[in-house]
């Protein structure tokens, strides 16, 4: 059997031969492309992105075999599994710590400043007074406010009920936020983009700390509330010696030159008291000193590898590169349409004769 192989070659000289008479109408195409990008990427906002790097604390206590084999299993891809032994909030779902709508609500009340500005704001009222919206998306900004319900502003936010502005703010911060986790490491990169600089270091340097608080809060958490439960037993410990010592004193100086049997059973029985409530004091307030050095025990230690700094470079797309890919887009629409277009306006005529 033969196969015959039908090869379709590509007059390159052919197509160039066929653009050069039309050199003039591609570079009209381009300038004029060039200048629509020119107005697209001066109406584009820049972005600028803070990136913090911090490793937490794992655990307390020493690295054991089980452990040992996880990190090795790790290098190679494989999980083992065995890192909610350690604790139960592992570096793997700190994003969706950052994710969850309690989180993202708890940043519209941070104070930040524009680069520009001499007067703090909320990070809420900074996404809504502040951005800057494209020419192109104002009719749609304009038929979103025709057609939008008039919402009560109260002030107060209900994570149960949200309004609409709400949802889209959280879905805006959440889009900006960004936190990536080294599974071999447990490196943690927080990142924030805004379009002010200033903005998105402050916002990265305050999820920073928010992240170091909230780890502490859930890792101490246990041992904070026996710390209050025993401060407590301590208070009422001592309020009792306090008042068991008073007793004591008053009866001995009123009885002070009293010989009686009576008396002086009373005044062993007080002085007895007295004793119980002190040892009971002492033994609350041993309690409390251990229940402080276990919170001190459990506060997780963190090494902040970088810091929030405020980029000088912005990490959108360039604007010249958005004019030259504006001229590439126009010059290959152009070159396209001297080479097809009368074969595609011939198609069209027979299309609508038929």
């Amino acid at each position: 059997m033969q196969e015959t192989n039908k090869i379709r070659e590509i007059d390159v000289i052919g197509i160039i031969m066929k653009l050069l008479p039309k050199w003039m109408f591609i570079a009209k195409v381009m300038a004029v492309s060039g200048v629509i990008g020119a107005i697209v990427a001066l109406n584009t906002s820049k972005e600028y992105t803070t990136d913090v790097i911090l490793a937490p604390e794992m655990s307390s206590g020493g690295i054991g075999l089980s452990e040992s084999l996880s990190d090795m299993a790790a290098s190679f891809g494989i999980e083992l599994g065995n890192k909610g032994q350690l604790d139960a909030l592992y570096p793997e779902i700190y994003p969706s710590i950052f994710s969850s709508t309690d989180f993202i609500l708890t940043l519209f009340d941070i104070p930040v400043k524009q680069e520009k500005d001499s007067i703090s704001k909320s990070y809420k009222a900074h996404l809504l007074s502040d951005a800057k919206t494209p020419f192109w998306k104002y009719p749609i900004v304009l038929i979103h406010k025709l057609f939008k319900e008039k919402e009560q502003d109260s002030g107060k936010i209900n994570p149960f009920k949200l309004s609409r502005t709400d949802e889209e703010l959280c879905e805006l911060i959440r889009g900006s936020i960004g936190c990536k986790i080294d599974k071999k490491t447990n490196i943690i990169n927080l990142s924030v983009t805004d379009f002010d600089r200033h903005v998105s270091a402050i916002m990265a340097d305050t999820l920073l700390h928010r992240l170091q608080n909230y780890i502490t809060a859930y890792r101490t958490s246990k041992a904070r509330h026996d710390l209050s439960y025993y401060e407590q037993l301590c208070n009422q410990a001592k309020k009792e010696y306090t008042e068991s010592q008073h007793k004591y004193a008053s009866f001995s100086d009123s009885h002070l030159n009293t010989k009686l049997q009576i008396t002086n059973s009373k005044i062993e029985e007080l002085e007895n008291d007295v004793q119980l409530k002190y040892q009971a004091f002492a033994q609350t307030e041993q309690q409390v000193r251990a229940a402080k050095a276990r919170v001190q025990e459990r506060t997780p230690a963190f090494t902040i590898i970088q810091n929030a700094t405020i980029p000088n470079k912005a990490s959108s797309t360039p604007r010249s590169l958005i004019v030259l890919l504006y001229m590439f887009l126009g010059c290959m629409g152009a070159c396209f349409w001297v080479i097809f277009g009368n074969h595609l306006k011939k198609t069209f005529k027979q299309y609508k004769m038929n």
